[in-house]
């Protein structure tokens, strides 16, 4: 599956922004989602993930509450909407696919390494 993360911007602390992540080259509801982030110096980190039919959702605990992953099979695209958003957020934000179950028991989805498609990434700027 190929993936193109779109979205970002640069946007003052309290705001919101809604990230898309469009898919093709395969049915998506097969793929986990995930968006992970990169601020500069920092390694990739979990930010939230859901399941091919969008009925499970996790996110991380420093998003929790404020960001919101979902998914629209028919449209072949994931959102990220991120809302109250603080310097801290700031980063580059990647949509990431992979065909493995969710519920394996492993949390996998919370690892870069386990996922076999990226998205290019979105720049997100939150200034304060």
């Amino acid at each position: 599956v190929q993936l193109q993360a779109s979205g970002g911007g640069l946007v003052q602390a309290g705001g919101s922004l809604r990230l898309s992540c469009a898919a093709s080259g395969s049915t998506f509801s097969n793929y986990v989602m995930g968006w992970f982030r990169q601020a500069p110096g920092k390694e990739r980190e979990f930010v939230a993930a859901i399941s091919g039919n969008g009925a499970i959702t996790f996110h991380a605990d420093s998003v929790k509450g404020r960001f919101t992953i979902s998914r629209d099979s028919a449209k072949n695209t994931g959102y990220l909407q991120m809302n109250s958003l603080k310097s801290e957020d700031t980063g580059v934000y990647y949509c990431a696919a992979d065909g493995k179950p969710m519920r394996n028991g492993s949390g996998w989805y919370k690892r870069p390494s386990d996922f076999g498609s990226w998205g290019q990434g979105t720049q997100v700027t939150v200034s304060s």
